[in-house]
C-alpha cells in the first residue's frame, strides 16, 4: 500500500516544519572515566600526653654530647720526609766534545799539554794561552818560541776557546760523581776526526771529536807536605 503524503498544516511554512523535527544523531557519546589510584595516607603517630602517669612508659635517656678538651688534643702528624738516596761514588769522570770546529792536530797537542794536570790548573794555563803568555808545544816545521823547555810551539786560539768549556764540563762531572776535586787528574785525552762536511772544490771542513777522562790519584805523603809548605 502506498502511504499518503502528510498534509501540511495551514498557515505554517515548510521551513518551520523542518525545524520542529529533531534529528537523531547516530553517533554515540563515549564517556571516559579517569581512574585515579588510591594512595594510602600515613596516619600520624600518637603524641604522648604530658600527664603525670608516665611510670609505665620509660623516658628515653639523651646521649651526652662528646666534649673535647684542649689539653687532650694532639697535633696533626707531619708526613715523613722522603730522603733521596745519595748517588754512588764513581771512579771516573768523562767529558766528550763532538764535531768541534777545530784542527785535529791542534787538539792532539792540547790533550798532551793538559794530560796529568789538575783540572783547575789546566783551565788557568789555557786562559794564559789566550793572552799569548803561554805556548802550546808542538812538533814539526813550526817556528821557535822563547819559552823555558820549549823549542817550537804556537798559540791555537780557536781550539783553546773550545777546550775551556770542555774542561769545565769535566769538572762538573767530577763533582757530581762524588770524587774529590783536589785529588783528580786528567788521565786520558784523545782527538780523532769527526764527520767532515764538504767544501766547494772538493775540500772538507775541519771537524774533530775529543774525549777527556779524569780519575782520583792517591798522592804520597811527601808530596802532600810539599804542597802544604
Amino acid at each position: 500500500m502506498t502511504e499518503k503524503p502528510q498534509s501540511r498544516p495551514e498557515g505554517k511554512p515548510a521551513q518551520q516544519l523542518k525545524q520542529q523535527k529533531p534529528v537523531a544523531s547516530k553517533e554515540k557519546k563515549v564517556e571516559t572515566k579517569v581512574v585515579t589510584p588510591s594512595i594510602p595516607v600515613p596516619t600520624p603517630s600518637p603524641v604522648p600526653s604530658n600527664s603525670n602517669d608516665n611510670s609505665s612508659v620509660p623516658a628515653p635517656n639523651p646521649s651526652p654530647s662528646p666534649t673535647i678538651s684542649s689539653s687532650s688534643s694532639t697535633p696533626a702528624e707531619k708526613p715523613a720526609k722522603v730522603v733521596a738516596p745519595k748517588p754512588s761514588k764513581k771512579e771516573e769522570a768523562v767529558a766528550r766534545g763532538t764535531n768541534l770546529h777545530a784542527s785535529k792536530k791542534h787538539c792532539m797537542y792540547i790533550c798532551n799539554f793538559i794530560k796529568g794536570k789538575p783540572i783547575d790548573q789546566a783551565i788557568t794555563e789555557l786562559q794564559e794561552v789566550l793572552k799569548f803568555k803561554r805556548v802550546i808545544p808542538m812538533k814539526g816545521e813550526i817556528p821557535h818560541r822563547s819559552a823555558h823547555g820549549i823549542m817550537s810551539g804556537r798559540y791555537p786560539i780557536k781550539t783553546t776557546q773550545q777546550f775551556i768549556p770542555l774542561l769545565k764540563a769535566l769538572k762538573g762531572n767530577v763533582i757530581v760523581n762524588g770524587m774529590e776535586l783536589d785529588k783528580t787528574r786528567i788521565t786520558y785525552g784523545s782527538a780523532t776526526w769527526a764527520s767532515r762536511p764538504q767544501k766547494r772544490g772538493g775540500m772538507r771542513f775541519k771537524r774533530s771529536f775529543v774525549v777527556l777522562k779524569a780519575r782520583e790519584i792517591q798522592m804520597k805523603e811527601s808530596k802532600k807536605q810539599e804542597i802544604k809548605k
